[in-house]
Parts: C-alpha cells; structure tokens; sequence
C-alpha cells in the first residue's frame, strides 16, 4: 500500500464552498475533550486562503502522512476561544511561530511577527475543524522536502503522479502566485518597485 499523503485525500479530493459563502468555524487540538484536559479550541470568522500540500519538516503532520494541509487567514480573522493557556510556541527562532498544544503537540496555528511578506496571515490547519466547506486544497508545496525526512526517493514519482490525479500542481516551492507575491514585496522593500 502506497504511503499516506494525507488522510483528507487519501482517498479522493472534497471540494470546499465558495468562500463567500463560508462563516468559518473552530479547530480543536487532539486532547480529548472528556478529560480535564480539555482542548484548545481556535475560531476562524472567515474560510482559508492558498490551502495547500506542505511537505517541509516544520508544518505539523498527521501521525503517518508525509504532508501537512496548511491554509492561510488574516490574522485579525483568528481567535483562541478556549485554553490557551495550553498554547506554547515550537521555536521562538523560526520566521513563523507555531504555537502548539502543550500537552498532545498539536500545531493550533502559526503567525509571523516581524517583518515578512506574509505578515499578517496566520497559517492553520483546517483538518482540526469538525465543520465541512473549508476551501479545499489546491496544490503541493515543498514536496521535494520529504526526502530530507526520510521518503525513499525513488518513490517521487508516484508521490506527484498521486497529486497530479487528484488535478494539485506539485512545486519544490511554493505555488507561482505565492512566489510572485514574496518577489513583489521584496522588490517593493528594496524599490524596485512602486506598485
């Protein structure tokens, strides 16, 4: 059996609502809401942006997949609703902060806090929500990085072969638009731009 790429499409790909029409909702983390350890819970008042197919070594993963499903929000669209207490940031080095639940590790969201053309969005995993209609996703990121854990990499192929039947694009990068939008902001920084 080929590895898991991610359990949400495992076995074909859903597709969300339009955003327009998408309230948003909640994302819990893994602790099980019986105990006294309740979950984490973060609300989202709007859908995601760019959700998409992570395989770099950073984003959180489900336990056996070889890639992450991370979206983006403005960051004023998030709110931790319940136990934040239990939110810790992974590594206070990294350009985004992953906060993560102390307790099962769980990845709740990630923001970035200096200077970087993505501040201002917060990266989440809308896996975490019961609620259906998330946009779904709509391309492979970084797929190259999974050999850097480990995927043999002579199983590449099939790896993009299983996104590309599912109609997602697969990049060693991030999409073209994204990647457009860091070399705008940096060219606006250092002005070679007045856009």
């Amino acid at each position: 059996m080929p590895p898991s790429l991610h359990p949400l499409i495992d076995n074909g790909l859903t597709k969300g609502s339009p955003s327009e029409s998408f309230p948003g909702g909640t994302l819990h983390c893994l602790c099980p809401s019986s105990s006294s350890n309740s979950p984490v819970e973060i609300t989202l008042s709007s859908n995601v942006s760019h959700n998409h197919f992570c395989g770099c070594s950073k984003c959180w993963k489900p336990s056996g997949s070889l890639f992450s499903l991370v979206g983006v929000i403005p960051k004023t669209h998030l709110s931790v609703t319940a136990n934040g207490h239990k939110l810790a940031v992974i590594d206070n080095s990294a350009a985004i902060l992953r906060y993560a639940c102390k307790d099962c590790g769980t990845h709740m969201y990630g923001r970035i806090e200096k200077e970087h053309p993505f501040y201002g969005l917060d990266f989440v995993h809308v896996e975490l929500s019961d609620q259906k209609g998330w946009q779904e996703p709509q391309f492979a990121a970084f797929v190259s990085s999974i050999i850097e854990q480990g995927f043999d990499p002579r199983g590449m192929d099939e790896v993009r072969a299983r996104f590309k039947s599912l109609g997602l694009e697969t990049y060693d990068a991030l999409s073209p638009p994204l990647m457009d939008a860091i070399a705008t902001w940096t060219a606006k920084r250092a002005g070679k731009l007045s856009l």
